[in-house]
Parts: C-alpha cells; structure tokens; sequence
C-alpha cells in the first residue's frame, strides 16, 4: 500500500459575511484527496476555486468549518509535524530592508543550524534559485519574480519531506519557470513529496503524476492528466508544406490551416493514408503526422463552463 503524504478528508471553509457576518459563503465543500509520498501533485483551479484556500487550511493559517487532514500521518494541528513542510504562498511579503541572504539566515535560524550550516545552505539555495549574484541586495529592490524564488528559497532551505508551492509560477518570466520547473524535478528525485497548485496547465501536464481540479469549491476530478481528458485520439493532424509551383490540394487545402508556409490539416484516422497519397500527388511535403488528443486545458475549461452555467441558473432561481 502506497504512503500517504498528506490525507484531507470532508474539509470544508465557510467565510461570513453581510450585516453582523449572518450570512456563509461556502469557499471550499467537503474535499476529500490524498497525495501520495513521493508524487508531484497538481492542483488545479481557475482564480476564487478554492486553490488557495485548501492551502492556507492544511498550514493552519485559517481553520475549518468541518473536516479535518493529515499530513505525513500526523494531524495539521501537530505543531511539530510543520518542521518537515516546506511552504511558499501566493503572494509571499518579506521585510523590505533585509537582503536576500538575510532573510535565508533568518528563516535558517528556525531550524536550529549552527552559523556555518547556515551559512553554507543560504548560499546552496541562492544559486539553486538563481540568486546567487544578487543576495547581499535588498528586498526592496527585488522584481517580483525575483521575490518569488526568494520565497521558493526559504520553502526548501531546510530540506523539508513535503514542499507545498501555492502558484510558485507567478510572475516568473519564461527562464524563471523553467528554473522552477527544474527544482520541483529534483525534488521529485530526491524523493520529496511536491503539491503546488497553479492555472497554467501546461506546467500540470509537464510535472504532475497526478492532477486534482477544483471548480467552484468543489473537487470535479483526480488523476494523471492523460486519465482525465481520456486517451482516444480525436483525429490526426498532418504538418506539410507546399511549394509555390505544386498543383492544387484542391478540397483537402481548403480544410487545412495555414502558418506561414506550412499547412496543419486534421482528418480522421480512417481518411489518414488518402488525405496523405492526395496530398502527395499535389506534391505536398509532408513533415510530421500526430494524433490529436483532449488537452488538460479543454477538460479544465469544460468543467469551468458548466460551473458558470450552474451558478447562472441558481440566480436565476434565486430571483
């Protein structure tokens, strides 16, 4: 039986609100998950699902309405069992007028290390992040995405069992998330258990073993990417280019879309081998042929229509 990192079960968030706080909204409804030890998680949500708010629940910042979780076996309630979380917020606020090495010392000094460990992992983690040259900078003069690998410094300086990356993306440029990317696979190799939750799909489907998806505070599905979306291919699509003096595609070149000089055209499996002997005959180079599959992002935008359509016809209702 695979161990359990972290184990939520029926968790659920209710916010106050209106006059004298008599009225609940419901931010998160009966969560019920497990993340295995060892596996990089994806949890996944447009803005408001309940992404952030399941987090700041299993790190006891707020409390729950009802439910309870576990984390490597033991109740978040657990002061100790923290020792061995390693987490970034979504919007992590630091004192301005340290430095980046600082404020890595500061955290470091939480961990009971003596003055030379500290030392030796505050300067391990800021070039792990990409930092190294800017560590006696101050805050204040950090970019934003700057600031965040500062946060995903101080998440994994005390080499921690589970890291929790609440959207370690954001406001990254393409070089940071790769840099971020990277980490959360060394981690993964060194046999970390990584949940972080995020919007950008295409980091979900490069990273996770496994992916949650919460719409509207409610949990709508959990699995590896390809499990949810299905793996039957919709059609094929085939990458050509065609010369300036080739014969016509005809019909077919009609149906194709065109970037640049070169053509994608989706058929389907069974009009494969004809679509590509008439494409040869127009003297069509052919360049690549894929199966087109449902991406993560359809089904997460699937799921995100029909919550709107759901809580469209509850106002309507309520009206």
């Amino acid at each position: 039986m695979t161990e359990l990192a972290i184990d939520i079960e029926n968790l659920t968030k209710d916010y106050p609100y209106g006059f004298l706080h008599l009225k609940k909204r419901r931010s998160l409804e009966s969560l019920t998950m497990q993340v295995q030890a060892g596996e990089v998680f994806g949890f996944l949500g447009p803005n408001g699902a309940g992404k952030s708010t399941t987090i700041k629940l299993l790190m006891r910042l707020i409390f729950p309405t009802a439910g309870s979780a576990r984390i490597l076996g033991k109740p978040i309630s657990d002061i100790e069992m923290h020792r061995d979380i390693g987490y970034l917020p979504e919007q992590p606020y630091f004192y301005d007028y340290l430095t980046a090495a600082e404020l890595l010392d500061y955290f470091a000094r939480f961990h009971d290390f003596t003055a030379a460990e500290r030392r030796e992992r505050v300067q391990r983690m800021l070039k792990k992040v990409g930092l190294e040259s800017a560590g006696r900078i101050q805050l204040r003069k950090y970019s934003k995405g700057m600031l965040q690998r500062v946060g995903l410094a101080q998440a994994i300086l005390h080499d921690p069992a589970v890291v929790v990356l609440d959207e370690p993306m954001s406001g990254l440029d393409p070089v940071g998330r790769r840099e971020v990317r990277d980490i959360i696979l060394e981690l993964k190799k060194q046999g970390k258990t990584v949940l972080f939750s995020t919007h950008i799909l295409s980091d979900a489907e490069m990273l996770c073993d496994r992916v949650g998806v919460i719409v509207g505070g409610k949990l709508q599905g959990v699995g590896a990417p390809s499990e949810l979306v299905g793996v039957k291919a919709q059609g094929m699509e085939i990458l050509f280019e065609l010369p300036a003096d080739a014969a016509s595609g005809g019909e077919l070149l009609a149906q194709a879309t065109r970037t640049g000089d070169r053509y994608r055209l989706q058929v389907e499996e069974s009009g494969l081998y004809t679509a590509m002997e008439r494409l040869g005959a127009a003297g069509a180079k052919i360049l690549s042929v894929t199966q087109v599959k449902p991406s993560l992002e359809e089904y997460f935008m699937h799921l995100v229509e029909a919550d709107r359509a759901q809580s469209a016809a509850v106002e309507v209702r309520a009206k």
